[in-house]
């Protein structure tokens, strides 16, 4: 496979799984840290490192922008919830690791 359809594959799993994790606005943040290490916020985080890395200038709010669909404070307004205990246990097992 040549770099260019292998950036071009990259590139579509990129999207599918943003649209994903938009789809899926029931799962929380604290879900997927607890389960895979990484959440949205982290994609974003990684979206603005690459830009930072191409000499391209963006700020969080707009990478997370990019990764929500929307402005950060609309979805957690529209659907985050309060984590549980159980959550917060977890997170603080994991968070060392995750971040």
């Amino acid at each position: 496979m040549d770099q260019q359809t292998q950036t071009e594959l990259e590139a579509a799993a990129y999207r599918r799984l943003v649209e994903h994790l938009r789809e899926r606005t029931d799962v929380q943040n604290i879900d997927l840290m607890n389960m895979a290490g990484f959440c949205r916020n982290c994609l974003s985080r990684w979206y603005q490192e690459a830009a930072d890395e191409k000499g391209i200038e963006m700020g969080k709010e707009e990478a997370r922008e990019i990764v929500y669909g929307m402005p950060y404070d609309d979805w957690r307004a529209k659907y985050q919830t309060e984590a549980t205990a159980e959550q917060k246990a977890a997170f603080a097992k994991s968070a060392p690791k995750a971040h």
